[in-house]
C-alpha cells in the first residue's frame, strides 16, 4: 500500500514511521509541519494515496479514489468535522482515525494540575514569591479548598474526559459529563442536554473538552454561565471557540466564575494587548496542555499500531468514521 504523510515526528519519530512502513510505500509530502495544528497544503501526491498520516489537506482527501484510510495527528478534527467529508467517506467506505489517546493523559493531567493548584493557592503564593515576599499565612489557609467531595461537570466525554475520571477517581468527586449518547460510563453520570441546567448550578468545577463544530461554536456563551454554580472553576482544554469569551471575561469579573484556566482561546497565539491576559483570576497558557516529552514518537506508535490493525482487518483505535 501507498502511505503519505506530511508530519515531521522529529529525528527519532520519522526513523519509526519508515521503519514501521517498510511492507509499504511511503511517501512524504514535499511540505512537512511539524505541528499537528498547522493546516496541511494541497499536494497531488495524496490522491494516489491509500492510506494518509498527519494533516492532509480535506480537499485532497474527498477528492481522491484510492484513499481506504485516514489518520490525523491530533485529537480535533474540525476540519474534518463535516457532513460532506464523512459522506465522501462513506461512499468508499474509508475510515478516519484521531490521536486522541495520545492525548488523553497530558490533557487530563493538565486539568488535574490546574484544578489542585487553584485549590492549594499555589499560584498567589508563587505571585507573592517573585514580588512583595509577602506572607499571608491565614488568607492562603483559609482560601484553600479540598478537592474532595466537589462536583466536576465535563462538556464532553470522550478519551481526555476518560482519562481525567480516571484520576480524579482517587478524590471522591461527584462526576458529571455531557455527552449525545446517554451509555453508562463508570463513576460518571453522562447526562443529555436538558439536564445540564441543574449540573452547572451543582457544580464546582466545570471542564470543557468539547471539539469545534457548528453545534458547539460559542456553546459556553452567557445563558449557560449564568448557571454556573457562584464561584465555579472553569477549564478549557477543548477548543477556543466554543467558548463566548466576552461572557467569559464579563462572568469572571462578576465573580459568577470564581476562576478560568485556558489552553485554548481565539486567537491563538493570543495578543499581548488582548484582555484574556489582564481579566482577574484568568489564566492562560499557550495551547500546551496536549504536549509530552517524546509525544512525535507517542504518535507514530499510535499510527503504527492502526496500521498493524488495518493490515489484519481489526479495529482501529480512536476510529472516527
Amino acid at each position: 500500500m501507498k502511505v503519505w504523510c506530511n508530519g515531521n515526528f522529529g529525528t527519532e519519530g520519522m526513523a519509526l514511521l519508515r521503519e514501521g512502513t517498510r511492507a509499504h510505500e511511503l511517501v512524504l509530502s514535499s511540505a512537512l509541519n511539524s505541528s499537528v495544528l498547522a493546516v496541511g497544503s494541497r499536494d497531488p501526491a495524496l490522491k494516489a494515496a491509500d492510506i494518509a498520516f498527519g494533516q492532509p489537506d480535506a480537499a485532497d482527501c474527498m477528492e481522491s479514489s484510492t484513499l481506504r484510510w485516514i489518520e490525523v495527528s491530533s485529537a480535533g478534527y474540525t476540519r474534518y468535522d463535516t457532513e460532506e467529508f464523512r459522506a465522501a467517506l462513506r461512499r468508499r467506505g474509508a475510515l478516519f482515525t484521531n490521536a486522541s489517546q495520545v492525548y488523553a493523559d497530558p490533557c487530563a493531567e493538565h486539568v488535574l494540575a490546574m484544578m489542585l493548584a487553584l485549590g492549594r493557592q499555589l499560584l498567589p503564593s508563587y505571585q507573592s514569591q517573585l514580588t512583595d515576599h509577602d506572607w499571608p499565612y491565614e488568607e492562603r489557609r483559609g482560601k484553600t479548598r479540598l478537592v474532595r467531595g466537589q462536583t466536576l461537570t465535563m462538556l464532553g466525554f470522550g478519551a481526555i474526559g476518560r482519562r481525567l475520571a480516571e484520576l480524579l477517581a482517587p478524590f471522591g468527586l461527584r462526576l458529571y459529563a455531557l455527552r449525545r449518547q446517554l451509555r453508562s460510563e463508570p463513576g460518571v453520570h453522562v447526562v443529555a442536554e436538558e439536564s445540564l441546567t441543574r449540573v452547572l448550578g451543582e457544580s464546582d468545577h466545570v471542564v470543557n473538552i468539547l471539539p469545534e463544530n457548528e453545534a458547539t461554536r460559542n456553546y459556553v456563551n452567557a445563558r449557560r454561565i449564568g448557571c454556573f454554580k457562584a464561584g465555579a472553576r472553569f477549564y478549557n482544554v477543548g477548543r477556543g471557540a466554543t467558548v463566548d469569551q466576552d461572557a467569559l471575561i464579563e462572568g469572571l469579573k462578576s465573580g459568577r466564575i470564581g476562576a478560568a484556566y485556558l489552553d485554548v482561546m481565539v486567537p491563538e497565539p493570543l495578543p499581548p494587548a488582548h484582555p484574556l491576559w489582564s481579566t482577574p483570576n484568568c489564566y492562560v497558557t499557550p495551547h500546551a496542555a496536549g504536549g509530552q516529552q517524546h509525544g512525535e514518537l507517542a504518535l507514530v506508535r499510535h499510527f503504527l499500531a492502526n496500521l498493524a490493525a488495518f493490515e489484519k482487518g481489526g479495529n482501529l483505535t480512536d476510529r472516527v468514521v
